[in-house]
């Protein structure tokens, strides 16, 4: 029978995964309800044999205090440490130890509470019908964050591949770039299922949320290509941008158009596409586009552009 020794830092000090936070998702975890209801369990993933000891490193401080009586809480069969009753002082890094030697360690988390839901945490949008999409997360109080598409991942096999954040912005939010196999010349009948994991202060977040890739269509703003004089009229010509999938005869947008009358200043739009008439007296014009397929979001306004003749 192996000796059980858990020693725990200073409980009473704060946890540096509070203050610094997780910035990445440990490669073995442990997620408890919230409820303390069920107790969990914890591995020593190794394959040595002889006694070892289990430690909470919650803490950084350089002296540990040895607790002997915690039958109620802690029990340890063979290589495993099942925890009951988990709460906050029990959350953290969990080590085994062999003399001086780490041989594994896993952390125990905990279930967040309800709150944000999915459109309140994260907007997703794509510029194209291509083989790709973004997500930005906004919460800047989550300190790790990460993205999963399909079935794998929303019922938390270990098959999924989950996708890290390509970097954190100032604000704390983190940007994703996810790749899915939806074909843009097929109708779309299949959903996308986007799961989201999220940790802050040992409490773990997590969110599924199910749509259509048309459905965060948005296309990056069109270019103005040409301002041609057609009599009393000038004839705008618009294009997309080379992001905008192709062939364009398959993938139309169609383009607002708005404009200052140069008299009055009055701002007048009209939809055109791939061209418009609008009359010649203006002093400044902008554009912005849209798949009117399927009534995607528009575009971001192009800078307004001052027209001279």
């Amino acid at each position: 029978m192996k000796t059980l020794s858990l020693w725990i830092f200073g409980l009473l000090l704060i946890d540096p995964t509070g203050v610094l936070g997780l910035h990445h998702f440990p490669e073995n975890f442990v997620t408890a309800k919230r409820d303390h209801s069920n107790s969990v369990t914890l591995t020593c993933n190794t394959n040595f044999d002889g006694p070892f000891t289990w430690k909470l490193a919650a803490k950084t401080v350089d002296e540990a205090e040895e607790i002997e009586d915690l039958n109620s809480t802690y029990k340890q069969v063979g290589k495993n440490l099942i925890v009951s009753d988990v709460d906050s002082p029990l959350l953290g890094e969990y080590s085994c130890w062999s003399g001086e030697e780490r041989l594994s360690s896993t952390f125990l988390l905990v279930e967040a509470e309800e709150g944000d839901d999915f459109d309140s945490l994260m907007k997703c949008w794509a510029k194209s019908y291509d083989c790709t999409f973004s997500c930005n997360w906004t919460k800047g109080k989550y300190t790790a964050v990460r993205l999963g598409l399909g079935d794998d991942c929303s019922e938390g096999r270990k098959s999924c591949h989950w996708v890290n954040s390509s970097g954190q912005h100032l604000n704390g939010g983190f940007q994703f770039e996810l790749s899915h196999s939806i074909s843009p010349y097929a109708e779309e009948s299949t959903m996308l299922v986007l799961t989201a994991e999220a940790i802050m202060n040992n409490n773990i977040l997590r969110r599924t949320k199910r749509f259509y890739l048309r459905d965060i269509i948005q296309p990056e703003s069109p270019q103005i290509i040409n301002c041609q004089e057609v009599e009393q009229e000038l004839n705008v010509t618009i294009d997309p941008t080379s992001d905008w999938s192709s062939p364009h005869s398959f993938f139309s947008l169609e383009h607002e158009i708005q404009y200052k009358l140069k008299d009055d200043g009055k701002e007048i739009k009209v939809i055109g596409s791939p061209s418009a008439l609008i009359p010649k007296k203006i002093s400044m014009l902008r554009v912005r586009s849209r798949d009117p397929l399927v009534l995607s979001n528009w575009s971001q306004w192009t800078p307004w552009k001052n027209v001279t003749y």
